[in-house]
């Protein structure tokens, strides 16, 4: 009897013992996570996963046909009301924004991507627009977001452009001629003047072309002497994650997410044609306070660029 009570006793501790070690400690002591894993997990958690398997590339043939076929028609019905317009160039520029926000809009839509927009407040200024440049999306942004009364710069070539270089001209939009650089600051010059006349904006990318990977290039210097010129101030606008949406010299288009930012415009009413080189890096310096990492310039990169500028 005391060998059953004695046995009685020790396997009620043995369980009290157990439920302590399986109940317990495993409430009290979780698994430590550190600081840094966190900070991984949460990267991957908010970065774009690109995916290239043959459903996304059908749907990505889907859309690009589709973007292809509403511009088409949305070109078409702009191009008559231009043509009936060509006595007054003025409205034709006006036309050419509307065009542009409808079809840039519709565009956008068709792409899905997720866009958040930021600044909105900004965007209404009689200003000199700029923009950094990675993927063809940014003309479709860029076209959206224009206000009324903006005119683009962009090169020559632009009216091989299948539908949109055509309408580009009808719209009377500017285009430089970047091969020859006494041609190029003559159409600068036309451009300030028809600015000025019409009361208008300009909207133009300062890299001059686009990025291969997203990350900021060198900016050319037109931008400032157009603001010398008209004494506009310049609103930059910041897009992020097009390089994702649509690489250059890709037919893939993917539904990352973009961001799109005005920051408030800078005054040029002081500044003065010997400091040219000043405020390129101003301006410049800027974009790289407000771009994600992965699309801030690399120092070796941005060397190379300068010397070929």
């Amino acid at each position: 009897m005391e060998n059953t009570g004695s046995g009685s006793f020790l396997r009620n501790r043995r369980l009290g013992s157990f439920l302590e070690t399986s109940s317990g400690p495993s409430v009290r002591e979780a698994p430590k996570i550190s600081n840094r894993e966190v900070t991984k997990q949460r990267a991957k958690a908010d970065a774009y996963v690109d995916d290239d398997g043959w459903v996304s590339t059908l749907i990505s043939c889907v859309r690009i046909v589709t973007c292809f076929l509403t511009m088409m028609v949305t070109t078409f019905i702009w191009a008559i009301i231009l043509v009936l317009l060509l006595p007054w160039p003025s409205q034709r520029i006006r036309q050419g924004n509307i065009y542009g926000h409808v079809t840039g809009r519709l565009l956008m839509w068709i792409l899905g991507n997720p866009i958040k927009i930021e600044g909105r407040e900004f965007s209404n200024e009689r200003a000199i627009y700029i923009s950094n440049h990675a993927s063809p999306v940014d003309n479709f942004l860029a076209m959206w977001l224009a206000p009324t009364g903006t005119v683009g710069i962009a090169k020559k070539e632009i009216i091989w452009y299948p539908f949109f270089g055509q309408l580009y001209l009808l719209a009377n939009h500017l285009r430089i001629d970047r091969s020859n650089p006494s041609k190029a600051i003559q159409s600068m010059k036309e451009a300030v003047l028809a600015v000025i006349k019409h009361n208008l904006s300009l909207i133009i990318f300062p890299e001059g072309t686009r990025s291969k990977n997203g990350r900021l290039l060198r900016f050319k210097k037109g931008f400032v002497h157009l603001a010398l010129q008209s004494r506009l101030p310049i609103v930059p606008i910041v897009l992020t994650g097009t390089h994702l949406a649509w690489r250059k010299g890709s037919l893939h288009v993917r539904p990352a997410p973009l961001s799109i930012k005005y920051l408030p415009p800078i005054k040029t009413d002081s500044w003065t044609d010997d400091k040219i080189d000043d405020y390129v890096k101003l301006i410049h310096d800027i974009y790289v306070e407000n771009l994600p990492e992965s699309q801030k310039p690399i120092a070796s990169e941005d060397t190379n660029n300068s010397s070929r500028s």
